[in-house]
């Protein structure tokens, strides 16, 4: 008996070293190109590290055929799955929910505002501009919640393709830049408070950073307000991604819905739960203050470690396939949800 069970424990042993002695190189390729996107990033903050993971990624693997090896693509996998997934946890560190509870009563019907037109928006005229289904959803999720850490979150759970994550990050992208440029002297057009643009930013812009640049640029309160107001938008993803959990379990179930035919681990991901345990650890101040920053900087590099990874097995031929679509969609987004933001806080008397 006693030699059965260490025969058992030697082969789970050898079966965990090929797993790792495989899954090794491709990851190692992916954690090389995050550190150089990280750099760069911080070398152009309004870019960021993530952006610059995806698109180093995909050029290197480009110019440097032997990063295309058939031995490298498990880790490349294992960078774009299991490591983003662990980075949305680290991300839940950073996200009070006692700040949610603070901002959320006066920033929510805007919040939930621009949330709903983005996903109508992508549903409508990502079908008119005949835009995929899931790089519709990734749009729409980016442009409504988060940028990159939304798409990262929901490409968790309906495994959207390479290719159509890279169209989200990229139409975010261009238009994270086109907010950090022009919100601000469109804020002081409109005469808009600090509190007011603040809210604007925090609901209308993409990626924390670009919030953050924007809203900082603007003066007065209105960095610490938006970035408030961002990290509370942030919390958007849960129910977002449950949702689409549901029906991605629902379709798996021969379209029929069966309580007891549905997967419940795909509706609601661990890595979800960790993400909701981590920000309620934040919350109760188990976690102290002066980690944060350490915690905010290890969930990005995971971030762009895991877009490297998406990066690193794209091909550029294949993203040139898919033509301006992709770029309309986001812009009319954009424009409908800024728009949206303005009108929201007009009727609710914020503005």
């Amino acid at each position: 008996m006693a030699q059965a069970l260490a025969r058992q424990r030697s082969e789970r042993g050898v079966r965990g070293l090929r797993k790792v002695s495989a899954v090794a190189p491709g990851l190692l390729v992916a954690l090389a190109v995050a550190v150089v996107a990280t750099l760069l990033g911080r070398l152009a903050p309004i870019v960021g590290g993530p952006v610059f993971g995806i698109l180093l990624g995909a050029v290197v693997a480009a110019v440097i055929p032997g990063l295309r090896a058939p031995t490298l693509q498990p880790g490349y996998g294992f960078a774009s799955k299991p490591v983003l997934q662990i980075s949305i946890v680290v991300l839940g560190t950073g996200l009070s929910l006692a700040e949610v509870v603070r901002v959320g009563g006066e920033s929510l019907p805007v919040m939930l505002g621009t949330l709903v037109v983005a996903l109508l928006g992508a549903w409508l005229f990502g079908r008119l501009l005949g835009v995929r289904a899931n790089a519709r959803t990734l749009i729409g999720v980016g442009t409504g919640i988060c940028g990159a850490s939304a798409i990262a979150a929901t490409t968790a759970v309906i495994g959207a393709a390479e290719i159509e994550i890279a169209y989200a990050i990229g139409t975010i992208f261009t238009f994270n830049i086109a907010a950090v440029l022009l919100f601000p002297p469109i804020g002081h057009l409109l005469g808009m408070d600090a509190h007011a643009f603040g809210l604007w930013s925090g609901t209308a812009i993409n990626d924390t950073s670009s919030v953050v640049a924007a809203s900082f640029a603007y003066g007065g309160d209105a960095g610490d307000y938006g970035t408030v107001v961002k990290l509370t938008r942030t919390l958007m993803i849960i129910p977002i991604v449950i949702v689409l959990a549901a029906l991605q379990a629902r379709k798996q179930t021969d379209g029929g819905f069966r309580l007891r035919g549905i997967p419940w681990r795909k509706i609601i991901p661990l890595f979800l739960v960790g993400f909701l345990l981590a920000a309620t650890l934040d919350t109760l101040g188990v976690i102290p203050g002066s980690w944060h920053p350490v915690l905010s900087f290890v969930a990005t590099f995971l971030i762009t470690t895991a877009l490297a990874g998406i990066g690193l097995t794209l091909r550029l031929s294949t993203v040139r396939k898919a033509g301006i679509r992709p770029l309309l969609l986001g812009g009319a987004l954009w424009i409908s949800v800024a728009a949206a933001s303005i009108g929201l806080q007009a009727v609710t008397g914020t503005l």
